[in-house]
């Protein structure tokens, strides 16, 4: 049976051809200002992403496989809870007193009434986590984030984050234990659970980004930008129209042409006197 050239089939073979035309510009593509290391941060990233493919997604599908999904929530919920008591030192650091006031009555809440965090009551009564970490009290307070920047293992960070990141490390559930083995097993559990919670997005990621380290450093940048203004960033200047600004200032003033004088008006000619009529003949 011979196949048609049908429309559809015509369309798929533009949208493949335009794809492979495509893909080889996104090696030469110009850097970004914002990643003036990007050599070094794919090859972090290419590390990282070999490891999770190899250790910890395997992990992440074999716990979501293994556990029940009610134990898997009470996890979450109760390192959230952890986290939620680090993201009120950070709230009243910003001074956000009406914020703090609730992330506190949060933790409390889920504390006391959600058997020290594995439940989520405070939900239900209206008091939404806002999660808030040591980087964003950092940009809070006008500290730059810096260059973008790839970390082994914790991957997508900044500058700013990266000098952050052992404080709230340190703040996070690795504190509450003692013992190097608990350490050890707290922070395995903790990523492997984290992990499990993002097969959905990873799956996605890996369908529709071309370039899957330019789609995270930019959902990265934005999303942290979003978490610093509480989702009313300040409006970034069009660099567009600045540079065609500056492109104005420095091109040459155009030289005055002066135009031709006006040719004189000529005098009208002045008319004929007119005859008078002779006088009859009488």
């Amino acid at each position: 049976m011979t196949s048609r050239l049908t429309p559809a089939r015509l369309r798929q073979g533009v949208v493949c051809l335009l794809t492979a035309l495509y893909l080889p510009t996104l090696a030469v593509a110009a850097p970004s200002p914002r990643d003036p290391f990007e050599n070094v941060n794919r090859s972090i990233y290419g590390f990282n992403d070999a490891i999770d493919v190899a250790l910890l997604k395997p992990l992440a599908e074999g716990y979501r496989k293994a556990v029940p999904e009610l134990l898997r929530q009470g996890v979450d919920n109760f390192f959230g809870n952890i986290g939620d008591v680090w993201s009120t030192v950070n709230l009243l650091l910003q001074g956000k007193g009406e914020a703090t006031t609730r992330m506190a009555m949060r933790v409390s809440t889920n504390t006391v009434f959600g058997l020290a965090g594995l439940l989520d009551p405070a939900s239900e009564m209206g008091l939404e986590r806002q999660s808030e970490d040591l980087g964003q009290t950092l940009g809070r307070w006008g500290v730059p984030s810096g260059p973008y920047l790839v970390l082994p293992v914790f991957g997508p960070s900044t500058v700013r984050d990266a000098v952050a990141l052992p404080v709230d490390r340190m703040a996070g559930p690795s504190a509450f234990v003692n013992g190097t083995n608990d350490v050890i097993a707290t922070v395995m559990l903790q990523t492997v659970s984290t992990r499990a919670g993002l097969l959905t997005a990873s799956r996605l990621l890996d369908d529709v980004a071309l370039d899957k380290y330019s789609f995270l450093r930019d959902a990265y940048l934005a999303r942290r930008l979003n978490q610093v203004w509480d989702g009313n960033p300040p409006e970034e200047p069009d660099m567009d129209a600045s540079s065609a600004s500056d492109a104005d200032e420095s091109a040459p003033a155009p030289v005055a042409v002066p135009s031709p004088a006006p040719a004189p008006a000529q005098a009208a000619p002045t008319p004929a006197p007119v005859p008078a009529p002779a006088d009859p003949v009488k």
